[in-house]
Parts: C-alpha cells; sequence; structure tokens
C-alpha cells in the first residue's frame, strides 16, 4: 500500500502545474471576504446622524460593500448627500422608492432595522475601514483570478499581462478602484473647487511652478497629466533647461521630481544641479580644481540640494513598459509631482509594436507618455529631437512643428510643444533694434492646447549650464494671445537646455554638454 501511494504521488509530481492547480482547488467552495454585520452597523449609524455620515461618505463607494442591497442603500445616501438634502430612514426610503429600488433591498422594514444595528456611531470610521478592507481582499481575488486565467493561455503576451497586473494592483493601493463611468454633477462639483483654488492663488499658477515667471504667467504652471515636448536641435540647451525646472520645482516649490536620464549618467546630472546651485564652473567640478574659498562655497550651498526631492533613474535603452512601472512606484512611494524623460527617441517600446518601423514605434511611446500622464495625473515633460530641416534653412533658423522628428504623433499627443532657440548659435549677435542677443534663449510655446502660444526669453549661463530669468530691463516678450483650442493650431513644446546631438548627427551623445 506504501509503494502504491508513493508512485501516485510521484506521478502527480511529474504530470507538471500541480502546485497551481492545487491553489485553484483549494479556493472553490470558498466565500468570497464580507463582514454583512458591519455594513449594516455603517448604514445605520449614517442614518442616524450627520458626523459619522460626512467622516465616511469620501472613503467609500457602493461597489465597497458586499451584499447587493447595501450597495443600492448607499447609492442613495450619496445621491442625497450630493443635493445637500436631509438623510434619514424616511428620505432613503423615499429615494430608493423612487429609484424603483425600495422592494430589492427588503423594503422599509429592512431599512429601518439597520438603524436598529447601531449601538453608537462613535466607531463608524473603524467599522467603514472593515468594509473597505473586506471589499480590497475581493478585489486582490479578482485580479489574482483574473490573471491567473490569463497567464496559462498561450496566446497571452507576458509584457502586456504584467502591465495589467501591476496597473490593477497600484488601483487598489491608492484606493482609486476604477468606475466606467462618472455622472456630470460630480465632474462639474471637482470643476468648480478647482476654479475656486485658482482664484485664490494670486499669482494665477495651478500646476507645477517653472521658477520662470513669464512662463507661467503663459502655462499657470505644468498641469497635471499634460505631455509636454521640449525640443531643440543640438547645443541649444534641452537638458540644461529642464534640469533647471526641476531644480525650481523641487527646491523653491518643494514639489518631488523624477527625472529619467537615458543618455547621460545620474553623476553628470548631478554635477549639472551643483554648478546651478553653488554658481560654479561645471568645468571646475569636473577638474576638482577649486580654491579653497569655493570649496567653502560648495559645501555650504550643497545642503537644499541634498535634501532635495529630486530622484534621478539613467537605466539606459529605458523601455516605456519599466516607465510606466517605475512611475508607479515612485508616485506610490514619493508621491511625485512630475516626471521629465530626457530623451523621447532613446526609449524603446520592448516589443510592444511587432513589425513596426521606428515611426510607429516614436508613436507608441508618446501616447504611452500621455496615457502615464493622465493615469498619475502628473505632467511629464519628454525631450525631443528636430530634425536637420532647421539647419537647411535660411534666416532665423527657428524651429517649427513640422521639425519634429520621426513621428507627426509627438506633435498630436502633447498638450503643448516648446522650442529652444539661442540665436547666438547661428552667429546671429543683434536683434533687429540692435539689442545684444549674447546669451539670450528664447522659449517658443508653439503648441497650447489650453491656453495661448507665445515666446518667453531667458538669460542662459554657459558655464553653469542653467537658464535664469533677464532682469527687468532685458526682458522681451511676444505672445500671440489666440488662444488655439484646436489640435492643429495649439501646440506646446518644451525646450531643455543641453547640447544633444542628434543620433543622425553624432554618435557621440556624451560630447554634449
Amino acid at each position: 500500500m506504501a509503494d502504491q501511494e508513493q508512485l501516485k504521488k510521484a506521478k502527480k509530481r511529474m504530470s507538471g502545474g500541480n502546485v497551481v492547480q492545487e491553489m485553484i482547488n483549494s479556493q472553490i467552495g470558498k466565500l468570497p471576504p464580507q463582514a454583512v454585520e458591519v455594513e449594516e452597523a455603517v448604514l445605520g449609524a449614517m442614518m442616524l446622524e450627520k458626523d459619522p455620515l460626512t467622516a465616511v461618505i469620501d472613503v467609500l463607494s457602493p461597489e465597497a460593500f458586499y451584499k447587493e442591497a447595501h450597495k443600492h442603500i448607499f447609492a442613495s445616501i450619496q445621491n442625497l448627500f450630493q443635493r445637500s438634502e436631509s438623510i434619514d430612514i424616511l428620505t432613503v426610503t423615499q429615494e430608493l422608492r423612487k429609484l424603483g429600488l425600495l422592494d430589492i433591498v427588503g423594503g422599509p422594514y429592512y431599512i429601518t432595522q439597520l438603524t436598529n444595528r447601531v449601538a453608537s456611531a462613535a466607531n463608524i470610521e473603524y467599522h467603514a475601514r472593515i468594509v473597505l478592507q473586506k471589499h480590497i481582499q475581493r478585489e486582490l481575488i479578482r485580479i489574482s483570478t483574473e490573471i491567473t486565467n490569463e497567464a496559462f493561455l498561450e496566446t497571452t503576451d507576458v509584457l502586456e499581462l504584467l502591465d495589467k497586473a501591476e496597473k490593477n494592483l497600484f488601483s487598489i493601493t491608492e484606493g482609486n478602484i476604477r468606475r466606467s463611468v462618472v455622472e456630470m454633477h460630480s465632474i462639474v462639483g471637482e470643476a468648480i473647487k478647482q476654479i475656486e483654488a485658482a482664484r485664490k492663488n494670486e499669482g494665477g499658477v495651478t500646476g507645477v511652478e517653472s521658477g520662470f515667471t513669464e512662463l507661467d504667467r503663459i502655462t499657470s504652471g505644468w498641469q497635471p497629466s499634460d505631455l509636454v515636448i521640449i525640443a531643440a536641435r543640438p547645443a541649444m540647451g534641452k537638458t540644461a533647461f529642464v534640469m533647471s525646472l526641476a531644480r525650481n520645482a523641487a527646491i523653491d516649490f518643494k514639489h518631488p521630481v523624477a527625472i529619467f536620464s537615458l543618455e547621460m549618467s545620474s553623476v553628470q546630472l548631478t554635477n549639472r544641479l551643483i554648478a546651478s546651485e553653488t554658481e560654479l564652473a561645471v568645468e571646475k567640478l569636473r577638474k576638482g580644481n577649486l580654491a579653497d574659498h569655493e570649496w567653502l562655497q560648495l559645501t555650504t550651498k550643497i545642503s537644499r540640494l541634498s535634501e532635495a526631492p529630486i530622484f534621478i533613474d539613467d537605466t539606459p535603452s529605458l523601455s516605456i513598459f519599466e516607465l510606466r512601472a517605475k512611475c508607479r512606484r515612485l508616485k506610490a512611494q514619493k508621491n511625485i509631482q512630475m516626471i521629465i524623460v530626457d530623451y523621447l527617441q532613446l526609449m524603446t517600446t520592448q516589443g510592444e509594436v511587432k513589425g513596426g518601423n521606428r515611426e510607429q514605434e516614436i508613436s507608441n511611446i508618446s501616447r504611452s507618455l500621455k496615457s502615464i500622464a493622465k493615469e498619475l495625473n502628473v505632467p511629464v515633460i519628454a525631450l525631443s529631437q528636430l530634425s536637420r530641416a532647421v539647419e537647411s534653412r535660411g534666416g532665423e533658423k527657428k524651429p517649427q512643428l513640422s521639425d519634429l522628428r520621426e513621428s507627426g504623433a509627438i506633435e498630436q499627443d502633447a498638450d503643448m510643444v516648446i522650442f529652444l532657440y539661442r540665436p547666438e548659435y547661428y552667429n546671429i549677435t543683434q536683434d533687429t533694434d540692435g539689442m545684444s542677443l549674447s546669451g539670450i534663449a528664447e522659449v517658443i510655446i508653439a503648441k497650447h492646447r489650453n491656453g495661448s502660444v507665445g515666446t518667453v526669453k531667458l538669460r542662459f549661463i554657459d558655464k553653469l549650464v542653467k537658464f535664469k530669468e533677464l532682469d527687468g530691463s532685458e526682458y522681451v516678450e511676444d505672445f500671440n494671445v489666440s488662444s488655439s483650442l484646436e489640435g492643429a493650431n495649439s501646440h506646446n513644446n518644451i525646450i531643455r537646455s543641453s547640447r544633444m546631438n542628434d543620433m543622425e548627427d553624432d554618435s557621440n551623445w556624451n560630447a554634449a554638454f
């Protein structure tokens, strides 16, 4: 008998997939996690007193309740709360009757019984957490089951499945399990809150501040869910510009910023930040050729930078899948408020686009960047290359939207497209009025989906690789106040100040300053 039993176990081990099958079989016949009595206590307390209601009304959702009747009852309470009407047994009963759900939930008697379940409403927040906990457990089981089933299918794309799993788990972590639709009154209420917040903000900045007054005046700051493309030819200062943006946002305004550098190492970027903060030339820092007073200057001014909420990832050939996963983790762990990608053309799709050309791949990357911005509700600023067509033109050689390399989808997906332009690079030393253009950089907002376009002039300090505002006497602006809301006419491009060589121009990217 013992030998037969061992033979059976051996066959079972050799059959393959037994561990997974045993796990699935172990779940059969089990009830999902639930706390029906606690749900009853929560609903009863909400109909008895106002304070318990306001404490949990925005914590729970109808989906958090296990019993179908409780979902309808809570949804009715939500409806009354949104209309600022009284909430008690009678009004909830009437709301359910109006919706034709009263008999489905058990009639007036069942609603009355809910209040009898409540000994005290003092513990409603604790009870609500229990309801939410059971809901999360059920969601985890649902997601795990779906992932397990799809993992067994031979046709499943593994990377897509990983992305789906992480996306669903992230939504639970954030406490925002997605709903299929949102009613208009909820959206209008949220919009009114944003308008009121903007009214109270004297500076008019509602997004992440750039640190440049006139630029913030046009953009109102980098807005959540926006994809901002900053493009320029090599040596215009793209990386320097975005590092200035990151420094201003993190140090001056305390916004956590994530930087993904596919071209330069984290130490190289940090050296630029140190140069900008200490006002010591990059060349001196690179050689370590500092006088005693400069060492003192370095040590005294570096403390603010050391404590800045800036997170740098210099993974080369980063795929859009890896970027999305890292951004989700940083959002959950560090609550990042802005994402910078340097630069778009160095990213890969890692098999997400099969059989497509480079243009299709870039289109997929730009769409994915916009998706990340919307999902995490943060601005994503991505650097992009410009084609050589700029160099072949005569005159000022200012960039145009048609100069964006490899894909028209970049222009289409971007909420804002910004170009960087430094006239002195093309040996243009004076403007039409005879004013010197030495050290002048133009930030050209060529597309702005939700605002006006125009040009802001900044000072570029070469030896410190940083941008700063012009003095009041030298500032010049040129605004096209026609706010273009149509995709074809509203473009916003962001330009970073750094010396980035085009892949087609020079393979030695690191030679760029």
